[in-house]
Order: structure tokens, then sequence, then C-alpha cells
């Protein structure tokens, strides 16, 4: 099973630049935009079985519209 293909995308909230879900050192996954930077927060696992329960949480999260986008001063 390829991840990426099965967990499309929306583009971002923010900008409407492309979405990229990214596995952070085999701990967690994340999903950023690959324009302007926000993202979502992390979705941390374990065990291996929890890994793609993991990416899909970010990717529903990320579809869903909650995102943390950082501006000056942050």
């Amino acid at each position: 099973m390829d991840i990426y293909e099965e967990l499309p995308l929306q583009d971002c909230p923010y900008c409407g630049g492309a979405g990229l879900l990214e596995e952070e050192n085999g701990w967690c996954w994340y999903v950023m935009c690959m324009d302007c930077g926000a993202q979502t927060g992390q979705f941390g696992f374990k065990e291996p079985g929890e890994r793609v329960e993991a990416a899909r949480m970010a990717a529903r999260t990320w579809n869903a519209g909650k995102v943390l986008r950082g501006g000056v001063g942050d």
C-alpha cells in the first residue's frame, strides 16, 4: 500500500498551495503547505501498526482545514 496515493490532500486553506504529507523520523506524521508553510499538528505513533492511522489522521485534519500558520512575531 502506498500511503501517499491512498490519502489525497486538498489545497492549503490559507494560500491554495499543495499540501505534502511528511513523516518525521519514524515517529509522527504531519501535512505541510509547500508554498506558505502552514501545517497540521503532529500525529505520533509508537508501533508500526499505528503508522497508517496516524497518517490518516494528519490527512483528515488537513482536509478539514485545521491548520496552523506562523506569522510575524510567532
